[in-house]
């Protein structure tokens, strides 16, 4: 397709956005996702949209630096099976067809954002507390979820921070702030290595990426930045609110658009 006047204004608005709703939430890629099909194939767009998003995850780490300092012991954990995950997920993009994990995406979102409503007394329920380490059962749990979530990110990776909150909740990590900070770190770890693998293949197409990666620079480290200066209270309830919604229109594009 070829570009129109408004083809690079209207990508780089959904990276900056993109950017800004990854460091709350996380669902960024079904904005910028969409915006690059209409003018690659499927895996050009993914790998695209990958590494154009990277730079806004890094930009909200540092956003997010001083409650990411706190949670050391616990990214100690969640970083290796981040990071074996993506490694793996970007393999399979080029071996295995694009909607096999679309078609998960509605499912997966809604029932994070369940989670997280529930997650209260979910915790309360498995003997989970803020500030409290999780119990041996509940981390290896923990860090298995995190490692098909790693799988899925490098693969596609539509909501993958609304997913990773919903368990990040159980590891006793005591609010919403630094729950952020950790799922920012994660998502850049798995993004980081997926996006490296995709540009050694020549699967990115540069001339969207690098405008869309500034874009999307600005909006991820302007959303930490406003996010950790809210009540914690907000910020949750934004998330699950983002939550609901990226799976509300996951499930319209799925299902209803063009029927």
């Amino acid at each position: 397709m070829t570009d129109s006047p408004y083809t690079y204004p209207l990508t780089c608005l959904a990276a900056f956005f993109g950017g800004a709703i990854n460091a709350i939430a996380g669902g960024g890629t079904l904005l910028t996702f969409p915006s690059l099909l209409a003018l690659l194939s499927p895996v050009g767009a993914n790998a695209t949209s990958t590494l154009a998003l990277l730079p806004g995850s890094l930009a909200s780490v540092w956003g997010y630096r001083r409650e990411i300092e706190k949670a050391r012991e616990r990214l100690k954990w969640l970083l290796p099976p981040s990071f074996l995950g993506g490694i793996i997920g970007a393999f399979a993009v080029t071996r295995f067809p694009e909607r096999v994990f679309a078609s998960l995406v509605p499912w997966l979102l809604l029932v994070a954002s369940v989670l997280l409503v529930l997650q209260r007394p979910l915790a309360r329920w498995i003997g989970a507390h803020p500030h409290e380490a999780p119990k041996p059962a509940t981390l290896a749990a923990i860090v298995f979820f995190q490692f098909l979530v790693g799988i899925y990110g490098g693969y596609f990776g539509a909501g993958i921070g609304i997913l990773m909150l919903s368990s990040l909740a159980f590891m006793g990590i005591p609010d919403i702030h630094e729950m952020n900070g950790v799922k920012s770190i994660l998502a850049s770890t798995m993004n980081g290595i997926s996006a490296l693998i995709f540009a050694v293949e020549g699967k990115v197409v540069w001339q969207y990426a690098i405008p869309m990666a500034l874009a999307s620079i600005a909006g991820g480290y302007m959303a930490a930045r406003v996010a950790r200066n809210l009540p914690a209270a907000r910020v949750r309830t934004a998330v699950i609110v983002i939550g609901f919604g990226v799976a509300g229109y996951s499930f319209y594009k799925r299902f209803f658009a063009g029927a």
